[in-house]
């Protein structure tokens, strides 16, 4: 049997009160995140973990002290490993994870994927919108680690995959006929915001997230009032707009509800535990934005799951390099798309 091994990066998260720090630590000293040079990006990833370390440290306390990322994303590699076993019975299919910023790190992963002696590898980003600041950070952190054998894929993007797109609408519309199909009620597509600089040098990021969401809207014709948004802003650069909580306090102002789905995240974890169930929520109904309403992410749903089964088995199909799944192009003029970069095979 052929032997498999796919490697599913995500950002990662502390699992307890003591891992906030260090974890803030990882997170902006990276390059990709905060641009300056390592003797300046060093000591200002000391400065804002110590000075966000409390607050940081106090939501996570509100989901049971440390975030639920790694073990969701087990679970869906257990689920993938079970969705590659069904479509491709002549493969031995093994998922590992590797996190960005905190356990298990890609090096860590990479013996153990050595380890596993595989003949095929397929690298696959649990961002389905292609960032500089994601998925080409997590790619080239691999890259840097492993040295083991195998020929390697890797899946830059899948923004408008049947699968996603189908996760996500099934959710929003679970949750919208279980409040009672409230009329009044604004979908808003919030994704992570990024500064908007980093937009404007070329990332595709905000172009693929609204394909996501013009993908969404067509399985949902009886939601039309929709918005495409952006949460997460920190400090003083100029974000990705309209920021979600603007959005959230526009919608109280007309009297409208909203209904949140975060189109940028295929997991659980503190920016829609905390952000959106508890921040958000109470900002909504101080501006009197009701009903308030938040869809799932993709998790385990089998129509995800399966999506990702796809990009694997069409990643083997090609002979190497990087490349989007399904019939994704970015448009003109993103400089820093993956298949543009010369990255791709």
């Amino acid at each position: 049997m052929t032997k498999l091994a796919v490697v599913l990066f995500n950002l990662g998260g502390p699992d307890n009160q003591e891992a906030v720090k260090p974890f803030l630590f990882n997170l902006f000293r990276d390059p990709a995140i905060i641009t300056l040079p390592a003797v300046a990006r060093y000591p200002l990833a000391a400065l804002i973990s110590t000075t966000r370390e409390k607050t940081a440290q106090a939501n996570y306390r509100v989901i049971g002290g440390g975030s639920p990322l790694l073990p969701e994303t087990e679970a869906q590699g257990r689920a993938l490993e079970a969705a590659l076993k069904a479509v491709a019975p002549d493969v031995e299919a093994k998922c590992f994870i590797a996190m960005r910023y905190w356990k298990p790190f890609a090096a860590e992963t990479a013996k153990a994927v050595a380890a596993f002696a595989p003949d095929e590898i397929v690298l696959l980003p649990l961002y389905p919108q292609y960032s500089t600041t994601t998925s080409a950070s997590s790619l080239k952190d691999w890259q840097a680690v492993y040295a083991g054998p195998g020929r390697s894929r890797a899946v830059c993007c899948y923004p408008t995959v049947a699968g996603l797109v189908r996760a996500h609408a099934d959710a929003i519309r679970d949750l919208w006929t279980t409040a009672g199909k409230p009329a009044n009620v604004r979908l808003l597509f919030s994704a992570h915001g990024l500064p908007q600089k980093i937009v404007d040098g070329g990332d595709p990021y905000r172009a693929q997230v609204e394909a996501t969401a013009a993908a969404i809207g067509e399985l949902l014709p009886e939601l039309t009032d929709r918005q495409v948004c952006f949460q997460s802003r920190v400090g003083r650069l100029k974000w990705l707009a309209p920021s979600t909580d603007d959005e959230v306090r526009r919608a109280g102002a007309e009297g409208k509800g909203v209904l949140i789905a975060p189109i940028a995240f295929v997991s659980e974890h503190v920016e829609t535990l905390v952000e959106l169930d508890h921040e958000y929520a109470e900002l909504a109904r101080q501006v009197g934005a009701t009903p308030y309403l938040r869809a799932r992410t993709p998790g385990v749903r089998e129509s995800f799951i399966e999506g990702l089964a796809c990009a694997v088995i069409a990643a083997l199909e090609r002979p190497g390099g990087i490349a989007p799944h399904g019939r994704w192009l970015c448009p003109a003029g993103h400089g820093k798309c993956a298949l543009r970069t010369g990255e791709a095979a």
